[in-house]
């Protein structure tokens, strides 16, 4: 099983210290610690065990760090930066271990452009050496690359030229659509094995800033101290510890305090339940950082981000998952309430910001999502978002035999853009792309409590089904779903979820994974002949050249 927890005392590959405001979070990959243990991890190259690494350390800077206002990514070894995705373990790993790999590594990337865009959490990279393929594709996450000038450091993408596949975490789209390279330049770029140099690499926009060798690490420390004293970051408040998750993992079952997931193997369906909050919400943003972990806010949403890796990775063949939600529409509504009154505190501005990219997880995660909505749920403020993200939404209509309790659907201003999509729109917006009519009239449903009739008339649930109906026709529909391609599912869902406007998300998930997911597969990465087999034997590959 792999395991997405950690803490900074089991770290391996990472170490981090503070000078004021500013984080130095370095990289010190330790090559015998592979994450399967069969390939070494040379040159400060990485595998899925040092991005969790890395993922930990960027969620606790913004959580438990409220005084950093800037974070330098760095390296421990001498002249490497990094030297990107370890090949050993590419040319060995299973497909699906290698796409998951690929998404994680993205998303991850994306949080330290989150961090920057929305937290008030700079990212730099000081590039020392060597930054080739993933290793340059870190930096380019940051908002500002500082390279050595010592003659021999330099960046470089070479995947094509030397792999035969694609870089894999952005960083094609992030030189054109981000940096801005000219696209002739950034052509030439990606096919020199040497990759780019020094002035070369400044004029090019590749790299940001020239520093001497000599003065590296004091002019480093001063460009990043000039950056965080323009944070809006408290720096005379504690921050909040994430603590250990509790979870129980036994047999076809996942539990945690307000997430929990069963596992029907013969079905190949798992159905994901979260709890709403039983406790009462916070006096105010101090007294939720008093809670820290422990409020319901902080505390589902990192259990349901923990739920989905773990199905994402470790349960390939769960291909359908329905998702449920139980508790008190009142309560969740008081929680949310909370959430969108004290935004300017930093710590619930966290919870909001993590909250969506819990959802954003989900939207890009290659599995049948179908909400049920049903009486003693609670699809109300941001909870109701996981009603949108799904591919269908079912709703019950009218009471069960012995109880007058309806199944209500409660949207709030958490569905009006703050939990946006990587298309940069609502979920709402999403789901009525070229539809003002209907997106006006499901907008104007905030703030009410809908019950079926009027979720289905605003169009936000795919049908509904009364008592008698419920279970079988719910059965049906999985029990058809499954028995699809998954191939097909894959492909079908991800074209279907981000209509609208392109963004350098949906490029990079949508247009450049879909293509690294096809790449790695040709014989000509991964066949016995391929360059990803043959890189480091002396071999050169041999490719089919037909144009496909």
């Amino acid at each position: 099983m792999i395991d997405f927890q950690t803490h900074p005392d089991l770290y391996r590959h990472w170490r981090l210290r503070f000078e004021g405001r500013v984080a130095f979070l370095d990289m010190d990959v330790d090559p015998g610690a592979a994450l399967n243990g069969d390939y070494e991890l040379k040159r400060n190259s990485y595998d899925l065990g040092v991005d969790i690494e890395l993922a930990d350390a960027v969620a606790r800077l913004r959580f438990e760090h409220p005084e950093v206002g800037a974070v330098v990514i760095g390296s421990l070894k001498e002249r490497v930066f990094c030297a990107g995705a370890n090949i050993g373990m590419l040319a060995g790993a299973p497909h699906p271990l290698k796409v998951n790999f690929c998404k994680f590594t993205n998303e991850t990337r994306n949080a330290i452009e989150d961090a920057t865009a929305n937290s008030g959490q700079r990212y730099l990279a000081a590039i020392n050496g060597t930054a080739a393929g993933g290793g340059y594709e870190l930096a380019l996450a940051t908002d500002h690359i500082m390279l050595i000038d010592d003659g021999s450091a330099s960046v470089s993408l070479p995947e094509v030229p030397l792999l035969g596949v694609l870089p894999g975490t952005g960083g094609l789209t992030r030189l054109v659509d981000k940096r801005f390279v000219r696209r002739d330049r950034a052509d030439v770029f990606c096919t020199i094995e040497e990759g780019v140099k020094g002035k070369r690499a400044l004029d090019w926009r590749l790299v940001d800033e020239l520093i001497s060798r000599s003065g590296f690490a004091q002019d480093v420390a001063s460009r990043a101290a000039e950056v965080a004293a323009g944070s809006d970051r408290p720096d005379d408040v504690p921050g909040v510890s994430l603590t250990p998750l509790q979870r129980t993992i036994t047999g076809d079952r996942l539990d945690y305090s307000a997430v929990h997931v069963t596992i029907d193997r013969s079905r190949q369906v798992a159905e994901i339940v979260v709890r709403g909050p039983a406790e009462e919400v916070p006096a105010d943003p101090g007294a939720a950082v008093d809670e820290g972990s422990d409020w319901w806010g902080l505390r589902a949403a990192r259990e349901l981000d923990d739920a989905i890796l773990h199905l994402r990775v470790n349960e390939l063949e769960i291909g359908a998952w329905t998702i449920r939600t139980e508790g008190s529409i009142e309560a969740v509504l008081v929680h949310d309430r909370f959430l969108h009154e004290n935004l300017d505190h930093w710590f619930v501005r966290e919870v909001a910001l993590l909250w969506r990219r819990v959802l954003k997880r989900l939207d890009m995660t290659s599995r049948s999502l179908m909400a049920l909505i049903e009486p003693g749920s609670c699809f109300a403020g941001v909870l109701a978002e996981l009603a949108l993200v799904a591919d269908r939404g079912y709703m019950f209509e009218g009471v069960r035999p012995g109880s007058d309790q309806m199944a209500e659907l409660a949207l709030t201003v958490s569905s009006d853009g703050l939990m946006q999509m990587s298309n940069g729109l609502s979920r709402v917006a999403t789901r009525f792309w070229g539809d003002d009519e209907g997106r006006i009239a499901a907008e104007a449903t905030i703030g009410s409590r809908l019950d079926a009739a009027g979720a289905m008339a605003a169009g936000l649930v795919t049908d509904v089904f009364d008592d008698i109906d419920w279970d079988d026709e719910l059965r049906i529909i999985i029990e058809e779903r499954v028995s699809f391609s998954p191939d097909g599912l894959t492909g079908m869902e991800a074209n279907l979820r981000f209509p609208g406007p392109e963004t350098l998300e949906t490029k990079i998930f949508g247009r450049l994974t879909a293509w690294q997911n096809w790449v790695f597969q040709r014989p000509n990465a991964s066949g016995e002949t391929g360059a990803l087999r043959r890189y480091g034997t002396g071999l050169r590959p041999e490719f089919d050249k037909r144009r496909v």
